[in-house]
């Protein structure tokens, strides 16, 4: 994983996650290398300094599509307030819950994420799935056939969920939308529950079982007529590594699962957290995740994440499922990933894949090079609902 500040996983990881969104190195180190002190000063430490780097240069980007805008350049414009959405949203997600400037750092970046896709022309259309009193929002990115006209008749789809502390956006930049579609499948990336939207605008907080808001999901996708509702997976990324396993044993419905990082017991994870063992993905992390799923306190918390674990579920699942992990994770340990796959014993068609470092994409989520993951996702998925690999 491309370390620009030595010692301090939490913020390398946002750097990469940034990169992976599509920001330019040159930006990124005109961002960073005012900050090397403030990194050196702990992960949770420096933090408002953090965002307030990472807006600077998305507030210069918007600038430049402004002027790319007035000069009827659309195309380029779009593309830098897609670069500035990245930035802002790399400032956003790294403050406590209760930093009040991050409010309008998030509503700025959806703003700038929005125009971005209109100017750019991109695949990328906004949905809303009523769910307990509000919605929950998505990206659909609607597959393509091989000329690059959009598919008109039922075509299969994946959905795409969260982890811990993601978003819609950053699953829509990061994952494998864009190539699913390229493939004859379509997406859409969700900010389900205790994410995005979901938890920002609407105090919606996460819940053990998935199953509660992927079966909405599901209904009111199979509902529509462009989807083939016998032909709609569902993904997680890395603490969505144990909501779709977790809801696909409880929605028989899905066609199949992937688990991008294999988070078989969640449970477990903080209890080695509370003791200093293993990486953290975000600063004031316990702040965070009681934030995330509205508990009071720190007892309260845990009792939760007691019940987040797969074992004694996943002999549920009886559809095609895909368990991949990198090989040097530094959250989430490998035996985890052999643990999901070895559980998976009613899956007829069940595939572990580790990435090690002649692949790459070794990291968490293979956050250091997701390329190599969303190739093996993206592939799996079309060959089993549908698509095509060529």
């Amino acid at each position: 994983m491309f370390q620009y500040f030595p010692g301090n996983y939490v913020w390398n990881l946002s750097v990469n996650l940034a990169m992976e969104m599509g920001g330019r190195i040159g930006e990124v180190d005109t961002i960073c290398r005012p900050l090397l002190d403030a990194a050196a000063r702990g992960e949770d430490a420096g933090t408002p300094e953090f965002m307030a780097a990472w807006e600077r240069q998305g507030d210069t980007l918007v600038d430049l599509a402004a002027e790319d805008e007035a000069a009827g350049r659309l195309l380029s414009a779009g593309e830098k307030l897609g670069r500035a959405a990245t930035y802002f949203l790399t400032g956003e997600r790294m403050q406590a819950a209760g930093h009040a400037p991050r409010v309008a750092l998030y509503a700025k970046f959806r703003d700038t994420f929005e125009r971005g896709v209109v100017l750019a022309d991109e695949n990328a259309e906004r949905v809303e799935i009523p769910y307990a009193g509000a919605h929950l929002s998505g990206i659909l990115t609607h597959a393509l056939n091989p000329d690059g006209t959009r598919v008109t008749g039922p075509a299969p789809l994946l959905i795409q969920v969260n982890g811990l502390d993601s978003t819609k956006e950053m699953l829509f930049r990061t994952g494998p939308a864009a190539k699913l579609a390229a493939r004859g499948v379509a997406s859409l990336c969700l900010d389900q529950p205790g994410t995005g939207e979901a938890l920002r605008l609407h105090d919606l907080h996460a819940v053990p079982e998935s199953e509660q808001w992927a079966s909405v999901v599901y209904e009111h996708l199979a509902a529509r007529d462009d989807f083939d509702a016998e032909r709609i997976g569902i993904l997680g990324v890395s603490l969505g590594g144990y909501y779709a396993p977790r809801a696909v044993a409880f929605e028989p419905r899905f066609a199949l699962g992937v688990a991008w990082g294999a988070n078989h017991d969640w449970r477990a994870v903080q209890k080695a957290r509370r003791d200093r063992e293993g990486e953290r993905p975000v600063p004031h992390y316990w702040d965070h995740v009681q934030w995330v799923f509205g508990t009071q306190d720190l007892d309260a918390f845990f009792q939760v994440a007691e019940r987040m674990h797969l074992d004694g579920v996943l002999d549920r699942v009886r559809v095609p499922f895909l368990v991949t992990h990198g090989e040097h994770d530094r959250q989430i340990p490998l035996e985890y990933a052999h643990r999901t796959y070895d559980q998976l014993t009613a899956s007829p068609d069940r595939e572990l894949v580790v990435f090690t470092d002649r692949t790459g994409g070794t990291a968490h989520s293979s956050v250091d090079n997701g390329s190599v993951a969303t190739d093996v996702i993206a592939d799996w998925v079309a060959e089993r609902l549908g698509g095509r690999t060529k």
